[in-house]
């Protein structure tokens, strides 16, 4: 089952969203995309087969979730993360995003509050201001390398329009896999004050060793009740293109309030969704381990070599995602300043800070989904600019 994640594949001009619309993003095609969260690794073996055999069939007509789809799921949260769930308590949608949409108009009104902790990932504000709801902003603070949950603000902004709290578990972009205790002291405030809490745990396969996610309904019967989780394989076996995902939940209202928003549309299931997500999660258990295993290797290179060559750009030290958090603070250079080092010295395309809210100012998200060599050369290319 080895993949050969060493090797350099052209995806330019495949209609990627990562390469090709550099122009658009960066102001240039030249330079390396580390920006949007997919990766420049094939798919594995397992993956394409099943595509093709269901390519080869020819026939490709209205296509339903078989109970395949859903024993896969069922497995894979099984196996993987120790969480027993039932085909009743899952729902197809086509991404995660369009779910927390969905989540937004199903259960607030406008003017209502909905809870984000900055950084975040941000189609979390775009879910909320679009809909004409409101943001309620739990900044989290960074301590010691790491992102801790305030809680005593939390307790103070909460209010009688408080609907929603929107949790990314883990957390993108600081990389937290976020601990029992920790999960606990916002679930039940929530259950306090009868907030639904909506759980994005899109990057819960990609934890490195150490460390465990914890799915957030699985915490007590009574979380459970009051929580909707939102996940895909996209992330974990890089199939984003293909828009599977899936709601789940074991309150039937709340199930079918958040998925009637996909069905009474008719967006319906992709066919080679739903082959690569059986693929994935049937067969995917030693893929993914060989994939952390690569990305570990990926982030000891990041943090040698800052540490030794560029003690001012501090990681902020991932427990999942290959989305790595960096601070440029101690260079003290600003916005359009770092922006013009990084884009037109350094040739690199890293994701800005401030794009997951103002607490992200002076900090740059790197991917690292990539082969080491490309991130051994993004490193040089840092070293050459900010080595100076």
């Amino acid at each position: 089952m080895s993949q050969n994640f060493d090797e350099i594949i052209n995806r330019e001009h495949t209609s990627s969203y990562k390469y090709d619309l550099r122009k658009r993003i960066f102001g240039t095609d030249n330079v390396f995309p580390m920006w949007v969260a997919d990766t420049d690794f094939k798919a594995p073996t397992f993956i394409f087969e099943a595509l093709r055999k269901r390519l080869e069939h020819g026939i490709y007509g209205y296509t339903i979730q078989d109970d395949d789809y859903y024993n896969s799921i069922i497995h894979w949260m099984k196996t993987q993360h120790g969480w027993d769930i039932q085909k009743e308590h899952i729902k197809f949608s086509p991404g995660v995003v369009p779910a927390l949409f969905a989540s937004v108009l199903a259960f607030t009104e406008p003017g209502d509050n909905v809870i984000v902790q900055t950084p975040v990932y941000y189609p979390f504000f775009s879910a909320v201001k679009e809909a004409g709801r409101e943001l309620l902003i739990n900044p989290l603070v960074l301590e010691n390398g790491r992102y801790h949950i305030d809680i005593d603000d939390l307790k103070s902004k909460i209010d009688d329009r408080t609907r929603m709290f929107f949790l990314c578990s883990p957390h993108n972009p600081g990389g937290n896999v976020w601990h029992r205790d920790e999960l606990l002291a916002i679930c039940n405030l929530c259950l306090e004050h009868n907030i639904l809490i909506i759980s994005d745990e899109i990057h819960s396969d990609i934890v490195y060793p150490g460390y465990k996610h914890i799915p957030t309904a699985s915490l007590s019967a009574e979380i459970d009740q009051r929580t909707i989780t939102l996940n895909s394989p996209s992330k974990t076996f890089n199939i984003a293109g293909l828009n599977s995902a899936y709601i789940i939940a074991s309150d039937f209202d709340l199930l079918q309030r958040i998925s009637q928003y996909h069905e009474g549309m008719h967006i319906s299931a992709d066919i080679f969704a739903m082959e690569a997500t059986k693929a994935a999660y049937f067969q995917g258990k030693e893929w993914v381990q060989e994939l952390i295993t690569y990305f570990g290797n990926n982030i000891n290179a990041v943090r040698s070599f800052l540490q030794q060559q560029l003690p001012e750009i501090v990681l902020v030290e991932p427990e999942s995602t290959y989305l790595l958090w960096l601070d440029f603070r101690k260079l003290n250079l600003n916005r359009k300043e770092l922006s013009e080092l990084l884009v037109n010295k350094a040739k690199l395309g890293l994701s800005d800070g401030f794009q997951f809210g103002a607490e992200g100012n002076g900090f740059r998200r790197m991917n690292i989904g990539c082969p080491l060599s490309k991130v051994n050369e993004a490193l040089d290319d840092l070293g050459r600019v900010f080595g100076k």
